[in-house]
């Protein structure tokens, strides 16, 4: 299945180059991957996965192991976000 995956501001250096403008790209994954399972080939620094929303609803970090998406789910990371 299918779905978007977006990784937000520094983050965006762990996509596949000709991606990086956009910090977004479709994904065929199986309906049994956890987003713990689609996030790990990017190889994200565990630190830096701090906000991350399906559809835009939040996921804690306990259930990042076990929830699944549906096809055409949005996935998105963002880091810890700091400013002033």
């Amino acid at each position: 299945m299918r779905i978007t995956f977006k990784l937000f501001a520094s983050l965006g250096d762990y996509l596949p180059p000709q991606v990086r403008p956009g910090n977004v790209m479709t994904l065929d994954v199986a309906p049994t991957d956890s987003i713990a399972q689609i996030i790990a080939p990017f190889h994200l620094p565990p630190h830096l996965v701090h906000i991350v929303l399906v559809n835009g609803s939040y996921i804690a970090p306990e259930d990042r192991a076990t929830r699944t998406l549906q096809e055409g789910d949005a996935l998105a990371v963002w880091p810890p976000i700091a400013g002033g």
